[in-house]
């Protein structure tokens, strides 16, 4: 079922109720689903890190919201997916640089779902920009993209997550921690994203706890082969990590009760 003005507008939301597993069916942990009743919404989950998050999600018995920028198709492939394994899911396009956008997607995950559980910001951008090729808009484009958005999401998503004492995971990467000359703006983003989750962590306890996932050395499906080659002479395991090394980092800190402001370094040993 797909609902909305069109197939790339911002209030677009694709979605299908087939499926659905009432909360008060499923009680956590039931069947070996340990989140069963839970409701996640991963941010940029139609494609890459973000769909292996959301799928894992579903995997371990959550409801999971699908947000996407402008990748409806992925966002409707990632839906369907998740509704095979019996889990309710739904895909709302939002620009979350865009406060507006930000209030609009939670209102909609309020008005459908009546809960959340979990907030995986891992929506961001790459952007390449050396000391000589930065411009105020590469520096605005990742600022606004991977510090803003969490930080604005987060805040909307704080009254949610309060009530069912919840969990918020960002997405740093080793960049934040290294700091990459031919990738300054994007380093910085992320170096913010760490102490954001800092704050986040001492701002929302005691109810809500957030953590940070900081992924390095990680190659996906399509990736250029030599970025493989690179990664193993970087990692001293010798080898490049999976999504699937991402989405089990991210089901352990959904389920670790008693951590909260910590940055898990998942790169196969390369900022050592």
């Amino acid at each position: 079922m797909v609902r909305g003005r069109g197939p790339e507008n911002q209030g677009g939301v694709v979605g299908s109720f087939t499926g659905y597993v009432s909360f008060s069916v499923m009680s956590p942990g039931k069947n070996g689903a340990p989140l069963a009743g839970q409701v996640a919404l991963v941010t940029g989950s139609a494609k890459r890190l973000g769909r292996a998050v959301a799928l894992r999600l579903a995997e371990d018995g959550a409801d999971v919201i699908i947000h996407y920028h402008s990748s409806r198709v992925d966002a409707q492939s990632a839906v369907a997916e998740i509704e095979k394994l019996g889990r309710r899911s739904y895909a709302i396009a939002a620009d979350l640089t865009n406060i507006a956008e930000i209030k609009r997607l939670f209102d909609e995950i309020a008005k459908q779902f009546g809960r959340l559980d979990i907030l995986v910001n891992s929506a961001a951008n790459f952007l390449h920009s050396s000391i000589i090729s930065t411009t105020e808009e590469v520096w605005d484009a990742s600022l606004d993209a991977n510090v803003k958005a969490p930080f604005f999401c987060a805040q909307a998503a704080a009254p949610l997550l309060r009530r069912t004492k919840g969990t918020i995971i960002n997405f740093a990467d080793t960049g934040g921690l290294l700091g990459w000359p031919g990738y300054i703006a994007h380093s910085i983003s992320k170096a913010g994203v760490v102490m954001l989750t800092r704050v986040l962590a001492k701002a929302l306890a005691p109810e809500v706890r957030v953590n940070a996932i900081a992924p390095g050395t990680i190659t996906m499906p399509g990736d250029p082969p030599e970025w493989e080659a690179d990664f193993i002479k970087l990692a001293p395991l010798r080898r490049t990590g999976a999504p699937s090394d991402i989405a089990d980092a991210v089901a352990f800190l959904v389920q670790s009760k008693f951590i909260t402001g910590q940055v898990l370094v998942v790169d196969g040993g390369r900022t050592l």
